[in-house]
Parts: structure tokens; C-alpha cells; sequence
């Protein structure tokens, strides 16, 4: 199958490399020519602009948007609506807001163009592991584009099947789900994103308080000097806590056990703020995912053993470094 993508950064690249390995055609853009250069070496179809890549495609289109959230992806779609034909289709895969989503598409209907909401997860892993994938939209149109996802899609993998699902949707096994009409793939992983939050902070917090295991405050006696390094190694073998998050923590203790190399300084993508957002518009209490919010905002001031951490573990799963300011 044919697919465009505009924006080749960490994941569009991997997405682009993933697709060309199950032998689909990809049409690429990146507003910096020389990030397109590696992968046309690969055989992608590198164009120079927006219109050129309209007419490398074949009639029905898809074009798959991966550039930040915000203004850039709002004047892509833009453009790219005002290009695109009659049941051509625009995928957002970035971590758009879901509101802006159902907006773009109710614009770009009467023209019977189609857009896609994607939300997207795997990282910079996302090349081998897969991605998983939340998405809405039409379902004739989510169906059209069917081998493009199962390709991205992580598979059934090692992961035991879960009982009783014969009768539901098998794509949810396989790693993507079709989650509803247009803006609740892009609101499921929204959510996704704020979950995210609180499993790093309650991590964060817990190997805090084994750091501290040894403080002068307290008696002697009670005072323990633990390994972390292979307290995160043991967790990830048959504990109730095991995770890829946890994977990315022993990573990091191993590398580097006192964490020095990072700052304590952790940003946040936006999805946390909206997760609270959309708690309050439905009167949802959410501690946890607030709280871990929260934690964010208040490491810019200070740091902790536990932000670094924090931001160990973004490094780890999407390549955020949060280098140390000496």
C-alpha cells in the first residue's frame, strides 16, 4: 500500500522504515530536505513540497502527519486539505489536542476529504517493538488503511492471550484499536499519556524511598545502603510491578546508579495537562494523575532523586534528554 509521510523525525523515520520493510510505498517530507535523504537511500520517494507529494500519490490518497502538535500541524493539515481530492485521507499521528481533531474534520468534510486522529505510542523503540495504536474516524476509512496499521502494529508477540476474547475486536490483540469516531484516538491516548504520568511517578517515588533508605535521620539501626540497580533488575522478573517502564528504569540504574547525568528537570507534553482537563469537565477524580502533574511543574524549581529518575525514564522510552545544567 502507498502512504505519505510529512515530518521525518524520531518516529516518522521509524514509521516510513517500518512500513518500506513489509514492502508499502512511502512518499516523504520533512521541511529540512537532508532529513529525507537517508531514507530515499532506503527507497522512499523523497519529494521537495506539499504539492509534489499530491502528485506522487495514487487517487485515493493518504498522507500521514508527524510534526509537533500546535501550529505546525495545524497549518499542515491546512495545506494539505486545501491539495487533497475527494476521499483522500489526512492521519494525524502526533500527539494532537482531541478537540482540535473533531474541528479539522468537520472543516475538511464538505470537501470529502477524510481525516484520521492516531494516537500513537512506542518511541523510539516503535521500529522493531511496533507501535501501538489508538485511532478515530470513519470506519470504512480506518478499514481502507487496515495493512498500514497491522504493519505498524506491534503484533501478538510473546504477550499471553487474554481469556474470553474470542468474540471481540482481533485488532486490539494485535496491538491497535479502531476507539470510536473522530478525536477519540488522539483522546484514548491522551489518557494514555496521563496513566503514564502517575506509573512514572509512583516509581519515581518508590525508588526515592529506597534511595533514602540510609538517611541520617534516622536511627542507625534502621538504616539500610540498598542496591537499586538490582532492586529494578529483580522487580522486572516476575513481580506484580513488572513493565516496560521499570525495563527503561533498570537501564538506566545500570548505566548510570547515582543518575548524574541528569538534571531532575522533567517537562510534559501537554496530554497530562489535558487528561486533568477532561477529568474536571467530567466531574472524574483523578489524585493520582494530577499529583503526578503537578510533581512536573514543581521539579522546574527544584530537583529531586525522584525527577531524575523521572526524566531517566523519558530518555529511555522516547529519547527526551534532559541533559544536567553544570
Amino acid at each position: 500500500m502507498q502512504l505519505a509521510m510529512i515530518g521525518l523525525g524520531r518516529m516518522g523515520a521509524n514509521i516510513v522504515r517500518r512500513l518500506m520493510r513489509d514492502g508499502h510505498e512511502c512518499v516523504v517530507y520533512d521541511a529540512n530536505p537532508k532529513a529525507a535523504e537517508p531514507l530515499a537511500s532506503e527507497g522512499a520517494v523523497a519529494v521537495k513540497s506539499l504539492a509534489e507529494l499530491k502528485e506522487r500519490l495514487q487517487k485515493p490518497r493518504a498522507a500521514w502527519v508527524m510534526v509537533p502538535a500546535g501550529e505546525i500541524t495545524e497549518g499542515t493539515v491546512e495545506e494539505l486539505g486545501s491539495l487533497f481530492e475527494k476521499d483522500d485521507v489526512i492521519i494525524d499521528g502526533g500527539n494532537t489536542f482531541w478537540k482540535d481533531d473533531i474541528r479539522r474534520a468537520k472543516k475538511l468534510k464538505p470537501k470529502g476529504v477524510h481525516y484520521l486522529d492516531v494516537g500513537t505510542s512506542g518511541g523510539i523503540w516503535g521500529l522493531d517493538r511496533g507501535y501501538c495504536m489508538m485511532i478515530g474516524g470513519d470506519k470504512p476509512v480506518v478499514d481502507r488503511l487496515d495493512p498500514i496499521f497491522r504493519t505498524l502494529a506491534p503484533g501478538l508477540g510473546n504477550i499471553p492471550r487474554t481469556p474470553n476474547r474470542e468474540k471481540r475486536d482481533a485488532r486490539a490483540e494485535m496491538g491497535y484499536v479502531h476507539a470510536g469516531p473522530t478525536g477519540a484516538g488522539h483522546f484514548v491516548k491522551m489518557v494514555h499519556n496521563g496513566i503514564e504520568y502517575g506509573l512514572m511517578q509512583a516509581y519515581a517515588e518508590g525508588f526515592d524511598i529506597l534511595h533514602h533508605a540510609d538517611s541520617k535521620e534516622l536511627p542507625e539501626a534502621h538504616r539500610f545502603e540498598l542496591n537499586l540497580p538490582d532492586i529494578a533488575e529483580v522487580w522486572r522478573r516476575g513481580s506484580v510491578i513488572s513493565s516496560w517502564l521499570l525495563d527503561l528504569t533498570a537501564s538506566a540504574f545500570a548505566a548510570d546508579e547515582k543518575l548524574e547525568g541528569f538534571e531532575g528537570h522533567v517537562e510534559d507534553s501537554g496530554e497530562g495537562r489535558w487528561t486533568v482537563f477532561a477529568a474536571v469537565e467530567e466531574a472524574v477524580p483523578a489524585t493520582v494523575l494530577t499529583s503526578a502533574l503537578y510533581t512536573r511543574f514543581r521539579s522546574r524549581e527544584s530537583e529531586s532523586f525522584a525527577e531524575k529518575l523521572l526524566s531517566a525514564m523519558r530518555k529511555g522510552f522516547g529519547g527526551h534528554h534532559e541533559a544536567k545544567v553544570d
